[in-house]
């Protein structure tokens, strides 16, 4: 079906174009929510009537969009999860834990805003994007840990893919076995075995 855009669509085209594309989407999602018309020769003529009108309000939203990104740009939220020691979310992180973590930190978004191409199963710091007019994207930080401190952690740059007494726990084993096969002492004991053959 051939339809005229309202409105930029991604990976579509612009506000005006007239592209062809398959009949569900263009039902189902385009002309239901207003960002097409079908190109008919009457649909054509009314578009062309409404085009000033149609630029004015897309500049007018755009300019509102900028001001609402400036605001949200490069905010960092934190979602508290269970995890296994290896990471991995117990569940996953949605487009609605995000909405509502913003929502916490006194931003409001539409759920269609927040693009987010798969949930997020693993701990750490995650780059989402929002498009907060079709012309407009920015890009939050969503940091996904277990605890308030382990978000700390993680926003500081440390890896938290093992533990701290862990980390600790190998430190100690390392010295002890150190200690324990000491190169030096392996060679005078070579030595008197050697003395001890001849």
């Amino acid at each position: 079906m051939e339809i005229i855009l309202l409105e930029r669509v991604a990976k579509l085209g612009q506000m005006g174009d007239v592209v062809k594309v398959k009949d569900g989407f263009a039902r189902n999602f385009l002309l239901k929510r207003n960002k097409a018309l079908r190109a008919t020769k009457d649909n054509r003529e009314k578009y062309d009537g409404m085009k000033a009108e149609l630029e004015a309000k897309n500049i007018q939203a755009k300019g509102e969009a900028t001001k609402v990104a400036e605001k949200i740009e490069g905010r960092n939220v934190i979602v508290i999860r269970q995890a296994s020691e290896s990471g991995q979310l117990y569940g996953s992180v949605s487009v609605r834990d995000i909405m509502a973590a913003l929502e916490a930190d006194g931003v409001s978004l539409a759920r269609q805003q927040v693009l987010l191409d798969a949930p997020i199963k693993t701990i750490g710091q995650h780059k989402i994007t929002v498009a907060v007019h079709p012309e407009v994207e920015i890009h939050v930080t969503a940091t996904v840990a277990r605890s308030e401190a382990e978000a700390e952690r993680i926003n500081r740059g440390e890896d938290i893919s093992t533990r701290r007494e862990d980390q600790d726990a190998a430190a100690e084993a390392l010295a002890a076995a150190g200690e324990f096969f000491d190169p030096e002492a392996l060679d005078g004991q070579a030595d008197e075995a050697n003395a001890d053959q001849q």
